[in-house]
């Protein structure tokens, strides 16, 4: 166990040191996010209720897709040049390579998420804190699972890549609309709320808006930490076992 934490440690100071040295880089990033939240955000004012309640929630969902998610590509260029051939043959664990490398993913998602909740107290969003934590942990949860399949996905993409550019680009804008991010999908048609329903992101998102809320803990809350652990649980079992075998 002491050596699978020194590996991992090692994995993950080798993959977040440039990200801290570059700080820039993390908020270009959020160029996206940023963008829906002080302009999208303001559209919705008066709209849906309590706007900031309700919006900032998705959109540290949608970070959670558009950063995991893709966090598999760092990898996958690190197949196509092969310095992580280079790095399979050295007495690291495997799995602490994908456990190093998913940590990483989620010091970023955990650093651009808080900046997004301080940023979004100006504009009216109201922080309960233990509703707060509670939403970044399961934030958390789903971004491991996320973070993993992205990286299982950039393994079996090897060498060119365009099994992870087909995926990511496939899925990302269908969860990301069928969740509720950005517009409630109670008005929109049958069909489009059965699918919504079809979707485990949605699930998340109601989850986190009704911690952030400062609700108790309800069925929507328990729906999502389900869809949370499960992504989780899927994407490290394919995740290390695609690093354990395709690598």
């Amino acid at each position: 166990m002491t050596m699978f934490l020194r590996d991992t440690m090692t994995v993950f100071r080798r993959e977040f040191t440039p990200s801290f040295r570059e700080p820039a880089g993390l908020l270009f990033e959020m160029g996206q996010p940023l963008l829906f939240l002080f302009l999208f955000g303001a559209l919705l004012d008066g709209a849906v209720g309590s706007s900031w309640q309700w919006f900032v929630p998705g959109i540290l969902v949608m970070m959670c897709l558009t950063g995991p998610m893709a966090s598999g590509y760092y990898l996958l260029v690190e197949l196509i040049g092969g310095s992580m051939e280079r790095m399979m043959v050295t007495p690291l664990n495997r799995t602490a390579m994908l456990v190093g490398r998913t940590m990483k993913a989620m010091a970023v998602l955990l650093a651009q998420a808080v900046l997004i909740i301080v940023l979004a107290v100006p504009l009216g969003f109201e922080p309960h804190l233990t509703g707060v934590a509670a939403g970044l942990a399961l934030l958390m949860v789903f971004g491991v699972g996320l973070g993993a399949l992205s990286f299982a996905l950039a393994i079996k993409s090897a060498p060119d890549g365009t099994l992870f550019w087909t995926v990511t680009q496939v899925l990302l804008f269908p969860l990301l609309l069928l969740s509720g991010v950005l517009l409630p999908l109670d008005s929109g048609p049958g069909w489009l709320r059965v699918a919504g329903g079809l979707n485990p992101v949605a699930y998340i998102v109601e989850a986190e808006r009704a911690l952030f809320s400062g609700q108790a803990p309800g069925l929507p809350v328990l729906y999502g930490v389900l869809a949370a652990a499960a992504t989780a649980a899927l994407g490290l079992y394919l995740g290390n076992r695609a690093m354990r075998r395709g690598v």
